[in-house]
């Protein structure tokens, strides 16, 4: 039976206020689109706003300066947070029962804890430590010496790597690999020459790494991924990178070797950040730049290569009219020519 909760409960879960009544009851939430008449829906994108006169909602979740007089409303000064808050609420993590199924594979001097769950198909090395509450889905491999805190929850065919350390409440989505070997090479002769991989990665408290994304083990000091950091799919890790805490990370996003990125930042899709750099605190980065140098903390950026974001701006605004201004400052050359007596030349021509 579905779970039903009144506008008044939720409410207070999320320090709003009710406009309208409190009494009514929801049992699920629903995009602005679909809702129904037993749902709950929330606007924080304006493009949506135009639907609040033809959702069928029961109630909707706004925030300041949003009116709708036709639907009770939960009135907030966030209503993305609001829904996220709800939605875990409605739909809370599910950890199924403890135990170890007969047809996973634990090494001797391998330590688990007495609640968490281990399901057909795992392997765990002799000398890992898992803590209590963690889950393992089958296909997951935790090398010898690896140690994950309390309440992980690692879905299929994840690959702890020897020597890995992970905090409590991780989460590693499908396929994510932590601890393989860096990339790293010397030239010689005869080719390039593996450097060993020496060093591990260790992951802070509350970390969350995306599906088929790689976090690459240090040559000689660890790979440090700060605490509350979220990584998102098909994410690129070179060895020996630090992250602070509370970053975000987007999909596809590349982070070469030694590389030291701030806590608090922001990085959008399909990014490419180089090797060796120092990037601030707060710092915010827009979809597919390029980021080859040092960035200053609290700041946004934009482009390949980056720059401030309002520079980046400008340039582009610019950009669709480059022919246009190229055939206005030909044709003032050759005015200018013409009223100095000089020979024009025919300047640069259409490829």
């Amino acid at each position: 039976m579905a779970m039903e909760r009144s506008l008044e409960e939720l409410a207070t879960l999320v320090d709003g206020e009710v406009e309208g009544d409190a009494t009514v009851r929801v049992a699920r939430l629903a995009t602005i689109e679909e809702a129904g008449p037993t749902d709950l829906t929330f606007l924080a994108n304006p493009r949506y706003r135009r639907f609040l006169a033809t959702t069928r909602a029961a109630a909707v979740i706004l925030g300041p300066g949003v009116a709708c007089d036709r639907l009770p409303v939960i009135r907030c000064d966030d209503p993305y947070l609001a829904f996220a808050r709800i939605l875990r609420l409605f739909h809370p993590m599910q950890r199924p029962p403890a135990g170890i199924d007969p047809r996973a594979w634990v090494e001797a001097g391998a330590q688990i804890g007495a609640s968490s769950t281990l399901m057909a198909g795992c392997f765990v090395a002799a000398g890992a430590q898992l803590g209590e509450r963690v889950v393992l889905h089958p296909g997951c491999y935790i090398g010898q010496g690896a140690r994950l805190g309390d309440d992980c929850y690692l879905y299929p065919n994840v690959v702890v790597r020897e020597g890995v350390q992970i905090g409590a409440r991780c989460i590693l989505q499908p396929g994510a690999i932590i601890g393989a070997d860096g990339f790293g090479y010397a030239q010689t002769d005869e080719g390039a020459l593996k450097i060993p991989q020496v060093g591990a990665v260790r992951l802070g408290d509350d970390v969350e790494i995306g599906a088929n994304a790689c976090i690459d083990r240090g040559a000689l000091g660890d790979t440090v991924i700060g605490a509350g950091v979220k990584i998102d799919n098909l994410v690129q890790i070179a060895h020996n990178v630090r992250i602070g805490d509370h970053t975000i990370i987007t999909a596809m996003v590349g982070v070469a070797g030694s590389t030291t990125i701030g806590g608090g930042c922001a990085i959008g899709g399909h990014s490419a950040i180089a090797g060796h750099l120092e990037i601030g605190d707060g710092v915010s980065i827009a979809a597919m730049s390029g980021v080859p140098g040092n960035l200053r903390g609290g700041q946004v950026y934009a482009g390949i290569p980056v720059q401030e974001h309002r520079a980046w701006r400008r340039m582009i605004a610019t950009l669709p009219r480059l022919p246009e201004m190229r055939k206005e400052i030909e044709s003032l050359h050759t005015r200018l020519a013409a009223l100095e007596g000089l020979p024009t030349d025919e300047g640069p021509t259409e490829a």
